[in-house]
């Protein structure tokens, strides 16, 4: 048995079929219905979904590994995307990434310590003496790095360098080598991870990196998508939905293989049919 949905774009038509609601993908994951957030075959439909209608997916934010360092380092941990892009922007504005010029600790915490304009707003940047005392120290050894064969070499040699833990060293090796063998792993991947009983309820990032990355990743691969991709999809529809943060704080396994969400449970940014 399958279940069959069909999405419609511009410019036609996909027809897609998949194993049905009930079958295991993994043991204790079956693959669910693929219009009940936040089950496997929804996701997988998400991912078709901007496949055909959304420019394709670009990782890299710097034009050197020093600068997507400093972009990655920047962001994550309590402060908002917009926020730490417009911090990175305002770090190379001052060409702090400039390999002949490393600046001084005290000339980067004087710049996050400006305000930054972030659309129509002037906001203060978060944890600025701690992440310029970061940058400061890494600059000099990024600027130096050798070569690595995959993200995951880079990523493990990320973790020696101050303030660089296992979620920004493998959002570095992600963006910088488009890599999938690493995973980059926050509270929206661990909520739906726990949801769909992927992840046990025990498990926590800071702990259990490596053994949550293992499971995304065999979890990526049994729905034959990449996993950098199927970690974009999850991390942009979660941070762009309140409603689907608020579902997934409340529940820690995916609904019953059939049941449809309830009009407030979730995103409805899939449009497609069950035929």
């Amino acid at each position: 048995m399958t279940q069959t949905a069909v999405l419609y774009s511009r410019v036609g038509v996909l027809k897609a079929e998949l194993p049905s609601a009930g079958i295991e993908l993994m043991p204790g994951v079956c693959w669910g219905a693929v219009d009940a957030f936040p089950t496997p075959a929804y996701w997988v439909f998400q991912t078709l979904n901007r496949r055909m209608n959304s420019a394709p997916l670009r990782y890299r934010l710097g034009r050197s590994l020093a600068e997507e360092v400093g972009a990655c380092l920047l962001g994550g941990h309590g402060i908002p995307a917009e926020v730490g892009l417009a911090a990175y922007e305002r770090m190379r504005l001052k060409d702090a990434f400039n390999p002949r010029a490393i600046p001084t600790e005290e000339s980067v915490l004087d710049w996050l310590a400006e305000p930054l304009e972030v659309a129509t707003r002037r906001v203060r940047y978060r944890f600025a003496a701690q992440k310029s005392r970061y940058l400061a120290a890494c600059l000099p050894i990024v600027h130096d790095a050798p070569s690595f064969a995959t993200g995951r070499q880079l990523r493990d040699w990320l973790l020696a360098l101050p303030g660089i833990g296992p979620k920004t060293a493998s959002w570095v090796a992600r963006n910088w080598m488009d890599a999938d063998d690493v995973a980059i792993l926050d509270v929206h991947i661990l909520r739906f991870g726990q949801a769909i009983g992927l992840f046990d309820t025990s498990m926590k990032v800071e702990k259990d990196y490596l053994k949550l990355e293992s499971l995304f990743l065999e979890f990526s691969s049994r729905v034959d998508v990449r996993p950098s991709e199927l970690d974009a999809v999850i991390w942009y529809e979660m941070a762009n939905s309140p409603l689907a943060v608020r579902a997934l704080s409340k529940q820690h396994r995916a609904p019953k293989p059939g049941a449809r969400p309830s009009r407030k449970s979730g995103p409805k940014t899939v449009q497609f049919e069950l035929i």
